[in-house]
């Protein structure tokens, strides 16, 4: 990597703390850092130190002293960007934060850009690109699947199953191209049998992984929860219920929820997006029904239903929603939860339970969301509806979209390698192809890539990561 300037940046969370750290990057950051920093221990310089060294010492400036610090030194190749690196732990002040900044520019330091450091390991080879990327997904997690998701990729598990199978393809594709120099020889290097045997695992492997996106976005990104009901029905109370907090409006008044509200709740290590939506009836209010038409798109969006019917009314608008939702959804669960059993017997609860038979994907489950009764077994329900075993026994999960992207391209490649194995077609159109697949499974980890994809994927990192 070209010499650049020496960057920092706070790497801790906004505002003020106990304590707060600015981390240096660059060929200048320790000479940087010993122009300011004062050892109790007189002519002690950073620049004499051992690596991976802890030091102690204050910040001054002018011979005004700023802090009382913690220095840790890191040095090239053996830190987290590659190069020299500086990390100064510092009390929490956003004053003592600012002036210290301030003060490392002014030696020649200069504010590093979102995701720089990141960019700077991967430019020096301490991680490939997908590595990189699931350092933001670490950093932005809110759940446990989340997490472990993303130190999975971090670790490499993701980028070890890329690295096979662009060097499996590339030993058949030199064969395959040299014997293109052997033309006029018809001379076979590469054994079509085994290409074939190749290609046919690359795809059921790559087809894999593409198909763990759909599993990997919704545990990034949570999963989508729409709560729909008549009104009044207790929609918002049960949301509220589940969030242990006063969210939405409850009232008597019917239509009080005219618009979306939504909230996030982590179950069992998984985020789930509750979605308290309008109540369904007919109305001349304008925004009422706006907020009614927003309920029906929720459905589509949602990968769960939560059809919420009151045991206490008649049950035949409530039959009449049930069947508009059945043809609503596609592969969403759809989960039937009569609510209010605290005001009816066991009889009327059972006689509700044979009225709305769930059919394939559904549930059916009576709660009290106003009394916290089996709240629980709601919550149970949601999680199963999430097979969670590829996250516990570490499989590889996609959850990047640009990822998923490349992944298909990589198998429309590898589609055209088999059809052309079997059409028999000559050696330089299987290279092409199986060149192109190899090229979309090098984007994914930075083996090819350019500065504007760089761009873009690191212009959305936290500034100081």
């Amino acid at each position: 990597m070209t010499e650049q300037l020496t960057i920092c940046a706070v790497t801790t969370g906004r505002g003020g703390g106990a304590v707060s750290m600015i981390r240096l990057s660059g060929d200048q950051s320790i000479s940087i850092t010993d122009s300011i920093f004062q050892s109790p221990k007189a002519n002690k310089k950073l620049s004499e130190q051992k690596a991976n060294t802890l030091h102690f010492g204050r910040i001054v400036n002018a011979g005004t002293v700023l802090d009382e610090v913690v220095v840790s030194l890191y040095r090239a190749p053996h830190s987290y960007t590659g190069e020299d690196v500086i990390e100064i732990t510092c009390h929490g002040s956003v004053y003592v934060q600012q002036q210290l900044l301030q003060l490392l520019i002014r030696k020649g330091a200069r504010y590093a850009k979102p995701g720089e450091f990141t960019q700077r390991a991967f430019m020096n080879g301490k991680m490939d690109l997908s590595q990189a990327e699931a350092v933001a997904d670490l950093v932005a997690s809110s759940s446990g699947a989340a997490h472990k998701v993303a130190m999975n990729q971090m670790r490499g598990g993701f980028s070890d199953e890329l690295m096979k199978l662009r060097e499996q393809l590339l030993n058949f594709t030199s064969m395959v191209e040299l014997e293109l120099d052997f033309s006029e020889e018809d001379v076979e290097f590469a054994d079509r049998k085994q290409l074939y045997d190749l290609a046919s695992n690359v795809e059921k492997t790559i087809n894999g992984l593409a198909n763990s996106f759909q599993l990997g976005n919704v545990i990034k990104n949570g999963i989508p929860v729409a709560i729909i009901g008549e009104t009044n029905v207790g929609k918002s109370t049960l949301l509220n219920t589940l969030l242990n907090e006063e969210k939405a409006i409850v009232s008597e008044i019917e239509g009080t929820t005219r618009d979306v509200i939504e909230d996030v709740m982590n179950i069992d290590g998984i985020a789930f997006r509750f979605i308290d939506t309008a109540g369904i009836r007919d109305t001349t209010d304008k925004i009422e029904t706006l907020g009614i038409e927003r309920t029906f798109r929720k459905i589509e969006q949602a990968d769960i239903v939560l059809l919420l019917v009151d045991l206490t009314r008649d049950y035949s608008q409530g039959l009449e929603n049930l069947k508009l939702i059945r043809q609503k959804i596609k592969n969403q669960k759809l989960i039937i939860v009569g609510n209010k059993t605290d005001q009816k017997t066991d009889e009327e609860v059972e006689l509700f339970r044979q009225q709305f038979k769930p059919g394939e994907r559904e549930s059916l489950l009576c709660i009290s969301a106003k009394g916290k009764q089996h709240i629980d077994e709601l919550k149970d329900l949601l999680t199963d509806t999430i097979n969670l075993s590829s996250v516990d026994n570490n499989e590889v999960i996609i959850t990047n979209v640009r990822h998923y992207e490349a992944l298909n391209s990589a198998l429309e490649a590898i589609h055209r390698v088999l059809e052309g194995l079997d059409a028999h077609i000559s050696g330089d159109f299987l290279s092409q192809d199986i060149r192109e697949c190899i090229h979309y499974l090098g984007e994914i980890t930075g083996q090819i890539t350019n500065d504007e994809i760089l761009g873009n994927i690191f212009s959305h990192f936290c500034i100081g990561k």
